[in-house]
């Protein structure tokens, strides 16, 4: 089953629409986006969900859309099949945690919700909660630690944090909103210390400077000695944090 997309949705006002297209390389899901801001049409794969995103700009109609689509289709097949393989949070399996491999082990007599102890991440309660309290405990861990990171790189660079939220996002690993509000994506308590030190040294750099200019890069230079490493790292690896949980 397929859904029409209409040629005027607009982002904050109908959500994006997902569907099914038949590519070359077989059935793909495919996700439609309106953004106001785009300039032009664009491609990129969501990880997480296993699918190809198609961002149109306002003036782009669908059948636009398809041409790049089906311009694109083998890059498109070849990327989703790159994918890592999906990780589910129950019981056995390794997760990392700032990048070393934490086994989830299921202890449901016990109380304490969820702890790191002996290489394992114990997790209490019924099988059915098991997964969320996985995911609560990681999403508590990132907050946590980056709120503290965010307060150690602010100092440094002399500027203000208004607050620190994480999220679950799949197109960036952080932002910085001209308020002041700093936005982590909370995977990123799976990624080594030094790639968490380079994203929240990046967006609190961002604080003073809301571009990508040389002074900007200067800033971010002084905060970590971590971004060409961290850049390769969530260059190669990135995707695979997207593929763990649920």
């Amino acid at each position: 089953m397929t859904n029409r997309v209409a040629n005027t949705f607009i982002v904050g006002v109908e959500p994006p629409v997902n569907e099914t297209l038949t590519l070359p390389g077989g059935p793909t899901r495919v996700q439609w986006r309106r953004n106001a801001r785009a300039r032009r049409i664009s491609l990129r794969i969501d990880p997480g969900e296993g699918m190809v995103v198609v961002t149109l700009p306002l003036r782009a109609g669908r059948r636009a859309g398809m041409s790049l689509l089906m311009t694109h289709a083998d890059w498109v097949t070849d990327r989703i099949a790159r994918l890592p393989s999906v990780i589910r949070f129950g019981d056995g399996e390794s997760i990392p945690i700032d990048g070393k491999p934490w086994r989830i082990r299921h202890v449901p007599q016990a109380r304490g919700g969820a702890w790191l102890a002996d290489g394992e991440l114990h997790v209490t309660g019924a099988p059915e909660f098991l997964c969320r309290r996985v995911t609560d405990f990681l999403r508590a861990e990132a907050r946590r630690r980056f709120t503290a990171l965010v307060a150690t790189k602010t100092e440094a660079a002399a500027s203000h944090a208004r607050r620190v939220v994480v999220k679950d996002t799949s197109s960036r690993w952080g932002s910085c909103a001209p308020d002041g509000s700093i936005a982590l994506c909370w995977r990123l308590i799976m990624a080594p210390d030094f790639v968490q030190d380079y994203v929240v040294a990046h967006e609190v750099a961002h604080l003073r400077h809301m571009n990508h200019g040389p002074r900007f890069w200067d800033l971010v230079a002084r905060l970590t000695p971590h971004t060409s490493a961290a850049m390769r790292w969530l260059r190669d690896e990135g995707a695979r944090l997207q593929r763990i949980g649920g």
